[in-house]
């Protein structure tokens, strides 16, 4: 399995850097803390340390699950993990295995593709799920966009660094 904890680590910190430019009050912070009810007041009372140290957690978490989303060669080993012989040199599902990373390896490994995937999932999974929260809470669709949006640039650029990286 294609896993760089280096790769994954440097995705985590996207989430933090998009927003404090996505969230800055000259760009959609403003907006959205109008949108969400919130004030500075409300902002300062946090324990903002212990909210950056979970925030930078969750976000190598999610690194980690956008790794399977963008590597497509991650599922062989999915799909061969309980064949006999996998990991005995010159067994028949172990030559399978080589073969088919020196055929297919590097396919699809780049930053335009792992970022496709990325916004696409922002779009097919994570829109749904902030959206139907958000229509339950009695949300406003600029809420759910202003989210979305930050969502979709995070997700889209750790999909492309970890595709291209990893």
């Amino acid at each position: 399995m294609i896993f760089n904890l280096k790769v994954m680590a440097i995705a985590a910190i996207i989430p933090m850097v998009v927003g404090f430019v996505y969230y800055h009050p000259r760009t959609f912070g403003s907006i959205w803390m109008r949108v969400s009810d919130l004030t500075d007041e409300k902002l300062r009372s946090g324990n903002m340390l212990l909210i950056m140290i979970l925030s930078l957690v969750l976000s190598f978490m999610m690194s980690m699950a956008i790794n399977s989303l963008v590597i497509h060669q991650n599922h062989v080993y999915s799909t061969l993990a309980n064949e006999p012989g996998i990991n005995e040199p010159g067994s028949a599902s172990y030559i399978y295995l080589q073969n088919f990373w020196n055929t297919y390896g590097e396919n699809f490994r780049t930053f335009k593709h792992g970022a496709l995937h990325g916004f696409l999932f922002s779009i097919f999974f994570v829109l749904p799920l902030m959206a139907t929260a958000a229509m339950f809470e009695r949300r406003s669709a600029k809420y759910i966009f202003i989210n979305w949006g930050y969502w979709a640039i995070t997700i889209t650029l750790m999909g492309g660094v970890i595709c291209e990286f990893s």
